[in-house]
């Protein structure tokens, strides 16, 4: 069995795949043991091993993060929250303080402001192919979002949850723990179970957004921070910014082409004049820069659908109809076509084989 580890201190992964701080980790093991899941075999099958689970200056593959959270939620039939939601919960428990150095540059600012600058500011040390940002709506509340942009990361649903989950308690942290945001969206298809969503976060739910976002008011932003220390701050920002683990251009082309591919598609097929557009960029790039990856933006459309119609089978509380929607289709008929084309055999009949 061989295990995605890093040597604390390394900058990237030997492929160059995308790292996160083992960081985020942090109480992963115990939380599974008292949902009664097996340990061994959870990270086992993620290619992570159990005792490197919250080490503060280690470094995991994303993808390898990703697939342990999604692992644990296939696996643990727990009585304490519903199928499937084992990242929204593990969210919510999860303390700022134990996201290491990247969550104490947050906790130790003197406003929840500069802390949720901070968080934004310094994320590309912690996390890498992803993106926050805090941003004031047209409404004129304000949206803390978060997104991986590494195409090659399909399944993120736990990890989406969970990590709306952390970022809600920073706030917390500050405005008390009964806080609540206006609204919360994320990327992902509505669950079967998505009710709990709304009780956990105490507020409206929206599911197949653009991207995950906490909403809540602006005049929260001047409130005072209970734990601020500048000279923590300082400190932790230091330690962060010499790990290294920012890569300069890491964000190329192609992912943000996959990626706003993925997030136009409930919208109808995107053309590449509209993602041109929205990424600022021209439509020869996009076409020079897939090419030089062998493939044609009509290659990269079917590529993401493709990818996507496999996760959203899986979920079976999702009907075809609204599968096909998702993936750009106007008719159930065309998307029963294409994915016929793709794997030789229907939907339906893929779903029934996965059973």
């Amino acid at each position: 069995m061989t295990f995605a580890l890093l040597q604390p201190n390394s900058t990237i992964a030997p492929d160059g795949a995308p790292v996160v701080l083992a960081a985020a980790a942090t109480g992963l093991v115990d939380f599974i043991e008292a949902q009664g899941g097996d340990v061994d075999s959870i990270f086992g099958n993620s290619g992570i091993a159990p005792d490197m689970a919250g080490a503060p200056t280690l470094k995991v593959k994303l993808s390898s993060y990703c697939r342990l959270f999604e692992e644990a939620a296939r696996q643990i039939r727990s009585g304490h929250f519903s199928e499937g939601n084992f990242g929204l919960w593990f969210g919510q428990q999860f303390q700022p303080r134990d996201l290491g150095m990247w969550g104490y540059a947050a906790v130790s600012a003197p406003t929840l402001g500069q802390a949720l600058d901070n968080l934004v500011r310094l994320f590309h040390y912690h996390q890498e192919s992803s993106w926050m940002r805090l941003v004031r709506s047209d409404s004129g509340m304000m949206r803390l979002e978060y997104q991986i942009y590494s195409s090659e990361i399909v399944e993120r649903r736990q990890d989406a949850e969970l990590s709306l989950g952390m970022f809600a308690n920073v706030i917390r942290d500050c405005g008390g723990s009964r806080w609540a945001p206006v609204e919360v969206h994320f990327e992902h298809a509505r669950p079967q179970f998505w009710r709990e969503h709304e009780t956990a976060f105490d507020a409206p739910v929206y599911f197949s957004q653009p991207t995950n976002a906490l909403v809540f008011r602006p005049e929260l932003l001047d409130r005072p921070m209970p734990g601020s220390d500048l000279q923590l701050m300082s400190m932790m920002q230091t330690c962060l910014e010499s790990l290294g683990s920012h890569r300069t251009g890491d964000e190329g082309l192609v992912d943000r082409v996959k990626t706003a591919i993925r997030v136009g598609l409930p919208n109808g097929y995107p053309r590449m004049d509209r993602i041109a557009h929205e990424l600022r960029v021209t439509p020869a790039s996009i076409q020079r820069d897939l090419a030089e990856e062998g493939m044609t933006y009509k290659d990269a459309v079917e590529q993401t659908r493709q990818n996507l119609a496999q996760m959203y089978l899986d979920q079976r509380q999702l009907p075809l109809t609204e599968i096909a929607l998702l993936l750009g289709y106007s008719e159930l008929s065309a998307f029963t076509r294409a994915f016929t084309r793709w794997t030789g055999v229907s939907p339906r009949a893929w779903r029934k084989d996965g059973a």
